[in-house]
């Protein structure tokens, strides 16, 4: 069984930007838990911080149980004030050893965007770094090797982001949308209301137009993106990459554990034989 990490800054990144691949992990009987470095606390135009954090979490774990995401932790930062301290590279040592992940999915660290987003990706690589060290305590035994290490995108990285390994998520789309649409205070309330289209985002209990609001709002990271089909026809073969409408892509990062093509489809068995 492969252990999977995903590591966002907030409770819904790991959702819109790995969910699909989550779900396809858990559906093939692999464990997956998504790590969140803040608690979202700043992410509403009504809410104030305290009852919205509380609500975050209540969300993520609705989502868990969407996409099959066996664990779901929120580290008690507050949202907006992320930074890559000792402290807290410390906790993320200690959250990748405690899974044992073999795998870890995290974001950039650089670039423009949310900073917590940036501080997030940087805390990642810098924590893998010392996973096996041990002389650095942070808890946790230190893992007998580095995982392998992915780079999600977000939505200020898509410029720069490698479509590298490639995830057809068609089979799992509506598993995907119902993880988003959890977070009813980011999907539904917050982000649209943040863009303009507030006043269209529908009921909560709505989930077929929910579903549809999310596909139309949050196509980019839903659809197959610009660039990505040879990575696609690389892992799944031209003539089924052709039909792929969804998927999520990810670069390999320069930090963990090194492998070949061929180590990589077997560590992700998840990829199809084209």
């Amino acid at each position: 069984m492969l252990r999977t990490l995903v590591i966002g800054a907030h409770p819904d990144e790991p959702e819109i930007y790995a969910g699909g691949t989550a779900a396809l992990l858990a559906r093939a009987g692999h464990a997956v838990k998504f790590l969140t470095l803040t608690n979202g606390d700043a992410g509403h135009h009504r809410m104030d911080r305290a009852p919205l954090a509380v609500r975050r979490a209540e969300e993520a774990w609705r989502a868990a149980d969407a996409l099959g995401v066996i664990d779901y932790d929120i580290l008690d930062t507050h949202d907006g004030e992320l930074e890559p301290s000792v402290a807290m590279r410390s906790q993320v040592i200690t959250a990748i050893r405690g899974w044992r992940a073999d795998v870890v999915i995290a974001l950039h660290g650089h670039g423009p965007g949310h900073p917590d987003n940036r501080a997030a990706g940087r805390l990642a690589a810098d924590a893998v770094s010392f996973v096996t060290n041990r002389n650095v305590t942070a808890g946790k035994p230190p893992l007998p090797r580095q995982p392998v290490c992915l780079i999600m995108t977000d939505y200020a990285s898509t410029s720069f982001h490698r479509h590298e390994v490639a995830v057809d998520v068609d089979d799992v789309l509506e598993a995907k949308l119902d993880g988003c649409l959890a977070h009813a205070s980011q999907f539904l309330e917050y982000a649209p209301w943040q863009r303009g289209f507030l006043d269209r985002a529908p009921a909560a209990g709505d989930v077929e137009a929910g579903r549809a609001f999310v596909a139309e709002h949050w196509a980019r990271f839903l659809a197959v993106p610009e660039g990505a089909r040879p990575a696609l026809e690389a892992r799944y073969g031209a003539r089924h990459a052709s039909g792929v409408r969804h998927a999520e892509t990810f670069e390999r990062a320069p930090y963990g554990r090194q492998v070949t093509e061929e180590e990589l489809r077997e560590l992700l068995p998840i990829f199809g034989e084209g």
